[in-house]
């Protein structure tokens, strides 16, 4: 079991928990990768539906990275960390059961693009988000410039990434960077209902819906295409069959995958 996160699965559900807590669960090198390992170990695993992601404590997610690892680091260092970085965000993205942010307090820098890797985000309403890269005389490095404007707009989220304003869950909510805003308290259990739906529905067709949502923002891809071939080769699965017959004969489809 690593020291930096905690994994269990119960219910369909695979929980992940970064256990940094006195350090405000700050996101270092070797908690990425073991938040990474974690993810990859479920994209083939049947017995699991989708994936929470939070934060040990009440007061933070992951209140950004940990500075004093790469205060010192040259151009080469800091270039090869984003890489790195990229590629674990990467895979939560493309993770073909979904993940959800239970963002309950601090999302800052590392901590804030971490939850818009994630598929959506639900927040306790003490969260508060936040790019400050360029107090630190940095930008974000882990494709904050990128995701936020897709979330946000391209205005709103210039304006947050160059003054460094924090934001809380109920703007967060507003301008779309979270989807649900929640008592702490029921954080887990409005995301444990979401996945609850969502384990009702083909998981083909939900792994099918994150390839092509990804494609419309993946500029090497035509994402209207990836939709036709993906709608296309559901009518040679099982899991059209069983959706088609379940309709016709009203009543609830039971999907195989």
């Amino acid at each position: 079991m690593s020291e930096n996160i905690s994994t269990r699965i119960e219910n369909g559900i695979m929980y992940v928990t970064i256990t940094r807590e006195s350090k405000m669960n700050a996101l270092n090198i070797q908690t990425l990768q073991d938040i990474k390992e974690a993810i990859l170990s479920i994209y083939d695993n049947k017995e699991v539906a989708g994936v929470i992601l939070t934060g040990a404590g009440a007061k933070a997610f992951a209140a950004g990275a940990d500075i004093a690892e790469f205060a010192n680091f040259n151009v080469e260092e800091g270039t090869r960390m984003s890489a790195d970085g990229h590629a674990v965000f990467n895979t939560i993205e493309k993770c073909p059961k979904p993940v959800i942010a239970a963002v309950n307090g601090f999302a800052l820098g590392g901590g804030c693009e971490l939850a818009m890797a994630c598929h959506f985000r639900v927040a306790s309403e003490n969260a508060r988000f936040g790019q400050p890269e360029v107090n630190l005389g940095l930008v974000p490095g882990y494709a904050g410039t990128q995701r936020l404007p897709q979330l946000i707009g391209r205005g709103r989220a210039l304006e947050y990434l160059m003054t460094a304003d924090m934001i809380n869950a109920a703007e967060a909510h507003r301008i779309g960077l979270v989807n649900h805003v929640v008592p702490q308290e029921e954080l887990l259990a409005k995301c444990e209902g979401i996945i609850a739906k969502i384990k009702t529905k083909s998981p083909l067709a939900i792994a099918s819906i994150i390839r092509c949502v990804n494609a419309c923002y993946d500029k090497t891809m035509d994402g209207n295409n990836v939709e036709i071939n993906e709608f296309g080769n559901f009518f040679g699965s099982d899991d059209f069959k069983e959706g088609t017959q379940a309709f016709i004969e009203k009543r609830p489809a039971v999907f195989k995958g």
